[in-house]
């Protein structure tokens, strides 16, 4: 009970911090404030500056890119449920040795079949290349999104006050 309460927890702030810096669509999506940075300096600047102030939708982008991933590779799905299911089922309803036949199952030896049975279903999905298109299209995507967009005018307004607050 107390885990379900760090969670609705965890959740709540998160919900307070991240989610509250959402930007509507239409401001995400102006086509008219894009352009190309005249150098790396402005890139950069404009990278630092969006990434800060569009983190909430940049959340959503990763969040949209994942499931994705996994409707796109069921077969890894499939195997984590395997092994995290696994894992759980053999705690909750095996926590004792138990008589099968002549045999005397334990603990471990159940979770050794589930692990000599899970992992090489894990590894022969492609776990790692998943992960790696994952941060990879999101990189580009973000990075380019905020590369693109100038900032707008509250921009200005905020190194102003980040400059009178030092």
């Amino acid at each position: 009970m107390e885990y379900a309460l760090k969670a609705s927890d965890a959740i709540k702030s998160f919900r307070e911090t991240r989610l509250s810096a959402l930007r509507p669509v239409t401001e995400f999506f102006d086509y008219n404030r894009i352009s190309r940075p005249a150098d790396l300096n402005t890139a950069t600047q404009r990278i630092s500056y969006n990434t800060r102030y569009f983190s909430g939708n940049y959340l959503i982008v990763i969040a949209a890119l994942a499931v994705y991933a996994a409707i796109t590779n069921l077969y890894l799905v499939f195997a984590l449920v395997f092994l995290i299911g696994g894992f759980i089922a053999i705690n909750k309803f095996a926590p004792e040795p138990m008589q099968v036949g002549e045999h005397v199952v334990t603990q471990k030896s159940l979770y050794t079949i589930l692990f000599v049975v899970g992992i090489p279903l894990v590894w022969w999905n492609e776990p790692f290349s998943t992960l790696f298109w994952l941060i990879g299209s999101s990189l580009v995507l973000i990075l380019g999104h905020a590369a693109l967009i100038e900032p707008g005018v509250e921009s200005e307004y905020s190194e102003v006050e980040a400059g009178t607050n030092v």
